[in-house]
């Protein structure tokens, strides 16, 4: 990791995180009533849990509306949440202006081309490492592990090590 990745990561206030592909594996699961299932991983959960302790707001802007994220994210205590967003940038703006951050301050994890005009704006976007081919290049950083797998937990990681207190948050457990 560059040191100018940490750099980035150290003015974050914001973490935003698409839901398809960047905090599920992308899969979409339908019963035989329309009933749509999808699989967050619960190491991802507790490090947007851990996040938000240190101070950091946790966003979601999804292009797909769906209970399950609602369910999931109001379980995280998550209450930015913007569904159905096939334009996201707006989405994006109106949570900058809201929360009066520059978009230095605010990171961006996505996987597909529709994550593109925010990942292009903010002052950090990160790709998963299963991401679509043609955003690699705007992303500042790449994950390690592929969305619903981790990754999340990865982003989460870098940021509070980044601001210093990810080593604290782990001596706390002992």
């Amino acid at each position: 990791m560059t040191l100018g990745i940490q750099e980035k990561a150290a003015k974050i206030k914001l973490l935003i995180f698409d839901v398809d592909g960047v905090l599920t594996d992308g899969k979409l699961l339908f019963d035989e009533h329309s009933n749509e299932y999808k699989r967050f991983h619960s190491r991802d959960g507790l490090g947007i849990t851990l996040l938000r302790e240190t101070g950091v707001e946790v966003a979601v802007i999804s292009g797909r509306a769906s209970k399950s994220v609602a369910q999931r994210m109001a379980s995280l205590g998550i209450e930015r949440v913007f569904q159905g967003q096939r334009h996201k940038l707006a989405a994006y703006e109106g949570l900058r202006m809201d929360l009066n951050l520059e978009p230095e301050q605010v990171a961006y994890v996505g996987d597909d081309l529709l994550d593109l005009p925010v990942m292009r704006r903010v002052g950090l976007s990160i790709a998963v490492a299963d991401a679509h081919h043609s955003i690699l290049p705007y992303a500042h950083w790449v994950t390690g592990k592929p969305g619903g797998e981790g990754a999340a937990r990865e982003v989460c990681d870098l940021i509070m090590d980044a601001q210093g207190n990810l080593n604290r948050i782990i001596e706390s457990h002992f």
